[in-house]
């Protein structure tokens, strides 16, 4: 960054060393973050339709553990999804600082209980780091797209399309085609 304009720097360090051009070249994108067991994850805002507070769920019928039931918001019915289920946490119990992420994916509206909302980040596509990669893969390993490191945190973005729908939804029911 220019010496003209010296506070650039260490007003974002995600953007030290890249010029203005760079920036403007390479499209930023928006991160809602969020906390579950003391871990910091991402979401494509993008998809982020609103963060409503924890509430009661009606339980429904489902084979799945980490659907927690629905609940109604403004008079639509939305699933509920617990997050720390998902990735193979235990769960805990609902606190006030509990959210509900409701996003809007592929026209299917869910809403992901986590254990609180951390902030919006903006980072630079040159800044993700791709996933570790490991030899067998579980289906909470393939949520995990990419990570980034903000400040002095490691935040783990996940990949919405594996977090909602099951794996064998999206290999055709085949675990053996990869």
């Amino acid at each position: 960054m220019s010496a003209a304009n010296p506070t650039s720097e260490a007003a974002d360090p995600r953007l030290q060393d890249v010029s203005p051009d760079e920036v403007a070249a390479e499209a930023v994108s928006q991160f809602l973050t969020f906390v579950v067991a003391d871990e910091a994850y991402g979401l494509p805002i993008n998809y982020i339709a609103e963060i409503i507070g924890a509430q009661r769920f009606t339980s429904v019928p489902d084979p799945r553990p980490f659907m927690k039931g629905v609940i109604n918001l403004r008079g639509t019915v939305i699933p509920v999804m617990d997050v720390r289920v998902r990735l193979a946490m235990e769960p805990r119990d609902i606190t006030e600082r509990s959210c509900i992420v409701v996003v809007d994916f592929e026209d299917t509206v869910v809403g992901l209980l986590v254990d609180t909302i951390s902030d919006v980040v903006e980072v630079l596509p040159a800044a993700i780091e791709p996933a570790p990669k490991r030899s067998t893969e579980s289906a909470c390993g393939s949520i995990v797209t990419g990570l980034v490191q903000i400040e002095d945190e490691v935040k783990i973005l996940v990949d919405l399309r594996r977090l909602l729908f099951d794996v064998e939804d999206l290999t055709g029911g085949n675990n053996d085609e990869h």
